[in-house]
């Protein structure tokens, strides 16, 4: 993929999103639909696919099972987050590279593809994709990263236990990560992953955190105009 830092936009896909209960067909249509578009205007895409309650499914299975470790947990949601993956480059099929990148540091392939469209999925344990999708803007020198998950704005408290949760438009790393902290766990279920955060902050990368429902903001965004959501930088 021949990257233009101004025209790539690397997006979060949560797998929320993609697996909410089943599969989404409606969700990925629209979203297609959005993304073919901005490619037939000249943008780039890499498209980093979470495993949303597929993995959980999985894992909360196990668990009522017998134990598992958090080594297991992830290597559950590695796949998960394959599979699912493999669902968004099938959609995307005419435009994507026909290989799923699995690991962030294996770009060599990649970078002399013509196609608009990559899609990385998890890689070892230890790494989520929010991180996964930081390190690729790292190493492939893009600096804005769309996370879209089912919120409209990150909250300085979970507003579903805390009715005075206030939405927050702009905040730094340093504060938000004084909110999710510096541990990452399987299956946490947090704006944006902690460790992806430091290294986000580290490098000076933006995320913005979007409702992945809420198309009009999303083109914003990629189109460096108005959206809604929440900007972490």
């Amino acid at each position: 993929m021949t990257i233009n830092k101004e025209t790539t936009t690397i997006i979060s896909l949560g797998g929320s999103l993609i697996v909410p209960k089943g599969i989404d067909s409606k969700f990925l249509s629209d979203f297609k639909t959005l993304i073919v578009k901005k490619i037939n205007e000249g943008h780039k895409f890499i498209l980093v696919t979470g495993g949303g309650m597929t993995a959980r499914n999985y894992i909360e299975a196990i668990g009522e099972i017998d134990e598992i470790d958090n080594e297991d947990k992830d290597w559950i949601g590695i796949h998960a987050t394959r599979l699912n993956a493999q669902l968004i480059r099938t959609i995307f099929k005419k435009h994507a590279h026909p290989k799923i990148n699995k690991n962030p540091h294996d770009l060599e392939d990649f970078y002399i593809s013509k196609n608009p469209v990559l899609v990385a999925a998890g890689w070892r344990p230890g790494n989520s994709t929010d991180l996964i999708a930081i390190m690729l803007a790292k190493y492939l020198g893009v600096k804005r990263v769309a996370n879209l998950s089912n919120i409209d704005y990150v909250c300085d408290a979970d507003p579903r236990t805390n009715p005075n949760a206030k939405e927050i438009k702009e905040i730094s790393w340093k504060n938000f990560r004084k909110m999710v902290g510096n541990e990452w766990d399987p299956g946490m279920n947090l704006p944006f992953d902690p460790v992806a955060s430091k290294l986000a902050d580290e490098e000076e990368i933006e995320v913005a955190v979007i409702n992945g429902h809420n198309f009009e903001s999303l083109e914003g965004y990629i189109d460096r105009k108005e959206f809604k959501g929440t900007v972490i930088k």
